[in-house]
Order: structure tokens, then C-alpha cells, then sequence
């Protein structure tokens, strides 16, 4: 399937230009800005691809590069969170729709948190997934774990964008432990192509020291809190921080170790599931033949793709998995349904 998307540019508050990325049509779902982004090469990407193709499908999916990385100015002096805000503020207002799903995805939660704070009126839904808000540096209690927020920022100064596949395990780790190869070698891409070793660094540093925590629970938007139980990059209590703080949120645990969620885990059709509930897209009851099947999570994730006419290549592009596993997949899945080809499952997966 073809996914194409605009690119704009934007001028943040002190001239900053900030590339911003649409993709899709209806309800606009705007992510405020994580660590690692670069809009255009995220359409080739095993990890972000689906995320874009999934929240375009239904909506208008609008995402942006911080300033620093990927299409948008590299060569800035100013990369507080003071002027991360500030880009927010131009992107947002850059979007004609009066009202917007916010979505915020690691630090980016806490931008997202004091934005909705700023002007809930622009704000219909604030969605946090794997946030936190409070900054590694802010939260540490012991001089261990200040000592460990310090040392990861050296550890980028250092190893940033090299060709050591120590660093990379070690990175990759942090964020997808689960992920493919394929999805392991390309996040190890991203770093290179996204921003320079000093930017990186500088940027974690900056994020290290957030807190919002009083800002959310001045909050009065409706919230919905989703965190993986083992992600290694922000603890699962910090999302149990952040529901216990923000009056009237609906807190998800997902049963994932990837601060990323990847299209293949069960947990992806979970939170899907929950956030088009939460944005009242409810998706329509699958047909009983699948529901008696017993399909996992994952198999009906496949499912739904050969019903929009994709092929095993295709597919496998979307989901980060070599042709061979989803052949092997579409055998289990046909077994289960109890028939013998792509024609009589997708008569299944689209019958009343």
C-alpha cells in the first residue's frame, strides 16, 4: 500500500524552521515531538511506518521533527525544553482544525501535558503513552541513579551514530528489546541520519530534567495513560505516576518490554484497540467465525492486512518480518479458520 504525506515547514518563536509531516484525512491526531524523528526517512521505517499507517487510516495523522533532527534546522544554539514548547506552540497553530487529539509518546508526554494546559481548548483528547513527568535526572533518589542519568548522556557523546555493534545492542535494547533484526538495524540507522552525537546528547541532558507532575494534575482533559509493564527506557511506575496524578484517566498496562510498541506484539492491537474506544472509533465486531477461531492478537493484526489486499511482501514490510514468517503465520491463521487460501479468509474477515 502506497502512504504518502505532505511536508511544511513551520518558524518556531525564535526563527527555528520545524519540518511537520501529514498524512491521512479526518479527526487530526497531532504527536508532539520525542527524542528521535525524521519524518521523511520514518515512511521507510519497520518501527514508525506502521504507527503512521495505522493512525492515518481513520484520521490526520500530523507528526514533526524537533528542532535539531531530522528536516528541521539542525544547526541551532537554543535546545532547552523551553524552546521544545515553543515549537509545540508553532506546530499547533499551524493546524487549522479548532480541536486536535494530542499524543504523547516518551518526553514527549510532558510537552504534550503542558501544552493541554496552556490551551485546553484546542485540545479534545491527550493521549501519553510510555510517558513520564519526570525527567531521569529529576526523579533520581539515590547518587546511583544520577549517576546512571549522567553516564547515558556521556555514553551518546561517545558512541553516537558509530558502527559499533555494541553500542547499537545496547541502544536498541533500551527501546525495542524485542524488535527484529531488521527493526534493530534500522533504529541503529536512525541515529545516524536523525541528528549528531552533541545534539543527541545535549537533548537527553535537557529531557533529563523535566517535571510536570504539578501541571498534570491541574489537568481537565480527557486522558488516556498507556504503559508497557517491562519498558526498559521509562519505568512502568512512572505511568502509574502520571494516572495517579491527572484527574479522571484511564491507565492501560500493556503487557510489553518495548518502550516502542511494535505492529507484531500482542499489546499494539491492545492499545489500538483502546485508543479508538477512547476517541469513540470503536472498530466494528469482528465476524464470529474469527472470534471462534481464536486468533491472537497478532494473527488478526495479519488478518486484517490480507483483507485490505496486501501481499506476503508487503505485509512483511509493514510488520518488520521476513516473507517466510508470514507465510508460516498465514498457514496457522488458515488452519484455524479451517480453509485453504487468501480468497476464502478474506471472505471471513469481511462478512457480517
Amino acid at each position: 500500500m502506497k502512504l504518502s504525506q505532505t511536508i511544511r515547514f513551520c518558524t518556531s518563536a525564535d526563527g527555528t524552521r520545524i519540518a511537520v509531516a501529514s498524512c491521512g484525512k479526518g479527526q487530526v491526531i497531532l504527536r508532539a515531538a520525542h527524542w528521535l524523528s525524521h519524518v521523511d526517512y520514518d515512511l521507510e521505517s519497520p518501527v514508525w511506518r506502521p504507527w503512521v499507517q495505522t493512525l492515518s487510516a481513520t484520521n490526520r495523522f500530523v507528526r514533526y521533527d524537533p528542532r535539531g533532527c531530522g528536516l528541521s534546522d539542525r544547526h541551532v544554539a537554543d535546545l532547552s525544553i523551553a524552546a521544545w514548547h515553543a515549537d509545540l506552540d508553532a506546530v499547533a497553530a499551524s493546524i487549522e482544525d479548532q480541536r486536535f487529539v494530542l499524543l504523547g509518546l516518551s518526553q514527549g508526554g510532558a510537552l504534550a501535558i503542558a501544552y493541554a494546559l496552556r490551551h485546553p481548548e484546542r485540545v479534545s483528547h491527550l493521549v501519553l503513552l510510555n510517558a513520564y513527568a519526570q525527567g531521569a535526572r529529576t526523579r533520581a533518589q539515590t547518587d546511583a541513579e544520577l549517576l546512571e542519568a549522567e553516564t547515558l548522556v556521556n555514553f551518546i557523546r561517545i558512541g553516537w551514530g558509530r558502527d559499533n555493534p555494541a553500542f547499537c545492542q545496547f541502544f536498541t535494547n533500551l527501546f525495542i528489546p524485542d524488535g527484529t533484526p531488521e527493526q534493530h538495524r534500522w533504529w541503529g540507522d536512525l541515529e545516524r541520519v536523525t541528528a549528531t552525537a552533541d545534539v543527541a546528547a545535549e537533548l537527553l541532558r535537557q529531557m533529563q530534567g523535566i517535571d510536570v507532575l504539578d501541571l498534570a494534575a491541574m489537568l481537565r482533559v480527557p486522558t488516556l495513560i498507556a504503559h508497557s509493564r517491562g519498558d526498559l527506557r521509562v519505568p512502568f511506575d512512572q505511568g502509574c505516576k502520571l494516572a495517579a496524578a491527572i484527574p479522571g484517566a484511564r491507565f492501560v498496562p500493556l503487557e510489553s518490554k518495548n518502550h516502542v510498541l511494535l505492529p507484531d506484539e500482542p499489546a499494539w492491537a491492545v492499545f489500538q484497540a483502546e485508543l479508538a474506544a477512547f476517541l469513540g472509533q470503536d472498530r466494528p465486531i469482528r465476524p464470529r467465525a474469527i472470534r471462534d477461531a481464536g486468533l491472537t492478537p497478532a494473527e488478526a493484526t495479519l488478518l486484517d492486512l490480507v483483507a485490505e489486499g496486501l501481499d506476503n511482501h508487503a505485509i512483511a514490510e509493514r510488520l518488520g518480518k521476513s516473507e517466510k514468517t508470514v507465510r508460516n503465520q498465514l498457514s496457522v491463521i488458515f488452519s484455524k479458520l479451517g480453509v485453504h487460501n487468501r480468497s476464502q479468509a478474506i471472505v471471513i474477515a469481511l462478512s457480517g
